[in-house]
């Protein structure tokens, strides 16, 4: 039998990783002296030690490797493995070309984020304008409306407000748009107040600075990382007014975010 010292050198292991795989519960000493704590491996161990040394070299987890040691499919843990890093892979180019594109034209407009938006209670409301420029004249008649018709109606906090439209395509005018407030209960209900839920999403999210005349500008590159990320669009993108006409005098300080729900692509 080898000493923990000699299988170390003989199978490449540190000490201290072989002390860790046997805490895991993937390479086991042979035999631990009771009185002084030794510990002693079988030569016939060397080849499970290659294995996981093999195994942690392809970036399988301890988890794993410890499933792979307990009878489960090798090539298909494998698979899962190589799909993942496949993921990782296309996460990674899209990355470079970020960060090409920063160093080829020295300024990066827009930048990418992903986050989960938690499942929400929103008061809603829904309506045709006559152009996109006038959503921020008609957003505070809805929420006068909505605190007539609900005295004691709180916002949720943080604050979470977004206008939707329910199109599906550009229009210049006739815009059928739906605006949605975060709030903390129900409340009563009229032919242009309503509530709903809204479940859990991942969402990328952009910001746009500027006015809203060049958004779509916003929108093509959003749709663009998320191709290049591998999602899809899962519902409406969500337009989240942050800084606008209310509060800044020029169109070049506005703020607009983006948020486009999305899930991953069938391959």
């Amino acid at each position: 039998m080898l000493k923990i010292g000699e299988f170390s050198k003989l199978s490449h292991l540190t000490v201290k990783a072989l002390r860790f795989y046997e805490k895991a519960g993937i390479l086991s000493p042979e035999y631990i002296d009771g009185n002084t704590g030794y510990r002693f491996y079988e030569t016939g161990q060397l080849e499970a030690a290659a294995k996981i040394k093999a195994y942690r070299g392809l970036d399988l987890s301890i988890d794993e490797i410890r499933l792979i040691c307990s009878g489960a499919d090798e090539k298909q843990i494998l698979l899962a493995k190589a799909k993942e890093l496949t993921d990782d892979k296309k996460h990674i180019e899209a990355l470079l070309s970020s960060i090409n594109h920063i160093l080829e034209d020295k300024e990066m407009k827009y930048y990418t984020v992903e986050k989960v938006i938690p499942k929400t209670l929103v008061y809603y409301s829904e309506t045709v304008l006559e152009k996109y420029g006038d959503i921020m004249e008609w957003i505070p008649s809805v929420g006068e409306e909505c605190l007539k018709l609900n005295p004691d109606i709180k916002c949720a906090e943080p604050n979470y407000e977004f206008c939707e439209f329910p199109d599906g395509e550009f229009k210049e005018k006739d815009i059928f748009v739906r605006h949605n407030e975060a709030v903390t209960h129900t409340g009563r209900e009229n032919e242009l107040i309503k509530f709903r839920v809204i479940p859990e999403a991942k969402v990328l999210s952009v910001l746009h600075k500027g006015a809203y005349d060049t958004i779509g500008e916003a929108y093509s590159y959003i749709m663009s990382c998320a191709e290049q990320n591998g999602y899809k669009p899962a519902g409406l993108a969500r337009e989240c007014y942050i800084d606008g006409i209310w509060n800044k005098e020029s169109p070049d300080e506005w703020l607009t975010e983006i948020q486009l729900p999305v899930v991953k692509a069938e391959m």
